[in-house]
């Protein structure tokens, strides 16, 4: 099993020899809080992923003792994924890795954009494999582990919700993500009814 820190695994990984820049593919928390620097943002695709919540945050959005859920991607032949493109300078990643540090590792992936143009970059995935791997639930019950987490970044909620945001704003369809915020939402209002 590996540890989920995978900040030294990262580092140890050449970068793609593309020149001065890198495009970087964004599905989760990467869409909506950019804290770095780039030189061109443009909406992107991949093939053959999924988006899923089945990753543990130990770090942002929960804790060693109760991890929240964050978003990753599973590999599913035939599906794709839709979220945003940056194109940044190499020397980005020595922050992104400490950003994702929690199970991720660097992958390469083929970037698919509306002009039809296609890139070569990179995108940070958290493989069963990892420590911090909480796998699949049902929508419900990730909606409620998702309810009672905190993090040193917030609320986990938050993070759900700003991403479902994000996505509409995007006009991207994802069932997977809006399920559990619906959940969430159903979850947030029985509690307040029973609260007052």
């Amino acid at each position: 099993m590996m540890s989920a820190d995978t900040r030294q695994l990262n580092a140890m990984q050449k970068l793609p020899e593309t020149g001065d820049d890198i495009w970087l593919f964004g599905y989760g928390s990467l869409i909506y809080k950019v804290d770095f620097p780039y030189l061109e943002r443009r909406p992107a695709k991949i093939f053959n992923w999924q988006r899923r919540f089945w990753q543990g945050s130990h770090d942002h959005r929960g804790t060693p003792e109760a991890p929240g859920r964050v978003a990753t991607l599973i590999e599913t032949p035939g599906a794709s994924c839709e979220g945003m493109a940056y194109r940044v300078s190499p020397s980005v990643f020595t922050q992104l890795d400490y950003r994702e540090k929690n199970g991720y590792l660097r992958v390469n992936t083929e970037l698919h954009f509306a002009d039809n143009q296609v890139s070569t970059g990179l995108t940070y995935i958290a493989t069963a494999d990892n420590s911090a791997y909480l796998g699949p639930a049902s929508e419900q019950d990730i909606a409620k582990h998702i309810a009672r987490s905190k993090g040193a970044s917030g609320e986990n909620s938050e993070y759900l919700l700003q991403l479902a945001q994000s996505l509409r704003q995007l006009k991207i369809e994802d069932p997977h993500v809006f399920a559990i915020e619906n959940w969430l939402t159903k979850l947030t209002t029985q509690h307040s009814t029973l609260s007052t």
